[in-house]
């Protein structure tokens, strides 16, 4: 999990990223090591040649991947020193830029990008409709939001997690992006660590001490499966906003 941002005035500190960067990195370095993810993303919406928001950037990890292809990347991040490490690990690219802002105020403006990326930020649904709308503004029309976030009612990943947020319901968030207008796909992918050491560290982030214990002696080797949704909504090629 990843920044949360709902309609406040101020974003929600990441339980993960804000707290433990240097283990979040190896996080990220262990998620979707097949690459599914970014494949299911592309099928949706190829984002070669065209002008690309990532808002709840971070440490910037998934900026360089946008930036092979897109014309221009912007990665939007509201906490200071994540703004700063996400500038030091792109400050070689040309294409690509670092905004300290919000998935409700990004600073950007009107119809000026093709494709807005929010990867485990949106994920509980109700209460990111500021973001949505911030999103829609700044879009091109024929532009799509593509949300990322974790199909919760999937073991074993989903399991844990519902262990550690009991009230979360994966059906009423599901309900709330279809009637947003979002289509849905559901992508299955693989963390695989270097180490047990690492494997134990990132559980240590993601859950409580009770619930991370019984993830590790749950995975015998150095990787799991998980399962992620991938919600997208096109903005109508109208000028008029939704």
């Amino acid at each position: 999990m990843r920044d949360f941002f709902s309609g406040r005035s101020k974003p929600i500190p990441s339980p993960n990223i804000w707290h433990w960067p240097d283990v979040y990195e190896v996080e990220n370095r262990a998620q979707d090591v097949d690459g599914s993810i970014w494949a299911a993303m592309r099928a949706q919406v190829d984002w070669s040649g065209l002008d690309v928001v990532d808002v709840g950037c971070g440490a910037g990890f998934h900026l360089p991947e946008f930036a092979r292809t897109a014309r221009r990347v912007v990665g939007v991040e509201p906490h200071t020193p994540l703004v700063k490490a996400a500038r030091e690990r792109t400050r070689d690219s040309a294409s690509i830029d670092v905004v300290q802002g919000s998935a409700e105020s990004t600073g950007l403006v009107d119809a000026s990008v093709d494709l807005v990326h929010a990867r485990t930020a949106y994920f509980f649904g109700k209460g990111c409709g500021p973001g949505i709308r911030e999103a829609m503004r700044i879009l091109r029309p024929g532009g799509a939001l593509l949300i990322v976030d974790l199909d919760v009612s999937s073991g074993p990943y989903g399991e844990w997690m519902r262990a550690d947020l009991p009230k979360y319901d994966p059906a009423a968030v599901e309900a709330f992006f279809e009637a947003q207008g979002f289509s849905l796909t559901r992508v299955d992918a693989r963390w695989e660590f270097e180490n047990r050491d690492d494997l134990r560290r990132v559980l240590g982030i993601e859950f409580t001490e009770k619930t991370a214990e019984r993830a590790f002696s749950q995975v015998t080797g150095l990787a799991f499966a998980v399962r992620y949704r991938i919600h997208v909504r096109f903005k109508p090629r109208s000028l008029e906003l939704s």
